[in-house]
């Protein structure tokens, strides 16, 4: 990894991070999709994980008082079967499918809401949602607008959204990280000393996001969320499909 690339992977880590902060979901995306470029699939998921777990990590605690642990615990259950599922399937990623699958999740953020019956305040529901967005996260490197269908008729408020999703993802990105641990042997330790360097600024990122959250109505967090997630689901598809044709 060159010295403009370190760079680079700590301003995007940084700007992601407060998108994430924000919306609670998107930065993820972007993040991964920088990775993609510089590392192998496999790569680019386990560091992807890393950065990924100090910011939700960090959301999670600064937001500690609104996260509903009833439902993380659940959903912890749903993600860890789910990947033991892959793990006996074997499965390995490539770009091209990881594109596609993240390509495709903004059609469930324009779905209508009640067309779902889904509350994750419901034990059965939230175990559904850990395996769904376990499997996704593992598969494709995220799973935010799937766990938002989840939230649809829970009540909560964007706080609590924003809290719980975070810890989850908590959960489901240390999976990731055991899950791709042999990908993650194949960068040198000069090249994991920028992933840590990076990770304090996922953090940071995240602090500044935090405060931009509190300033939103509940309205406008979920139409910007929406919108954001679609024009990067749109770059994505089309990324895979020029993949595949390659």
């Amino acid at each position: 990894m060159s010295l403009w690339i370190g760079v680079a992977l700590v301003s995007v880590v940084f700007f992601t991070s407060m998108l994430s902060g924000v919306f609670g979901m998107a930065g993820g995306l972007v993040l991964l999709w920088f990775l993609l470029l510089v590392f192998p699939a496999g790569t680019a998921m386990a560091v992807h994980g890393v950065i990924q777990l100090t910011a939700n990590g960090s959301r999670a605690w600064l937001s500690r008082r609104y996260i509903v642990w009833r439902i993380v615990a659940f959903m912890a259950l749903g993600v860890l079967s789910a990947a033991g599922l892959l793990l006996l399937f074997n499965y390995s990623p490539n770009a091209a499918s990881v594109s596609l699958l993240i390509g495709l999740l903004p059609i469930l953020v324009w779905l209508p809401k009640r067309w779902f019956h889904l509350n994750a305040n419901r034990a059965s529901h939230a175990f559904c949602c850990g395996i769904a967005s376990g499997g996704l996260t593992i598969a494709a490197g995220v799973s935010g607008p799937l766990i938002d269908i989840f939230f649809v008729r829970s009540r909560m408020d964007r706080r609590q959204v924003v809290a719980t999703k975070a810890m989850i993802q908590v959960v489901a990105h240390s999976i990731k990280i055991i899950f791709y641990l042999g990908a993650a042997m194949a960068l040198s330790a000069g090249e994991w000393g920028i992933v840590l360097l990076a990770a304090p600024f996922a953090m940071l990122g995240t602090q500044a996001g935090n405060r931009i959250l509190h300033r939103l109505t509940d309205a406008n967090f979920r139409t910007w969320t929406r919108w954001i997630v679609t024009g990067i689901g749109i770059f994505y598809f089309f990324q895979g499909l020029f993949l595949l044709a390659r």
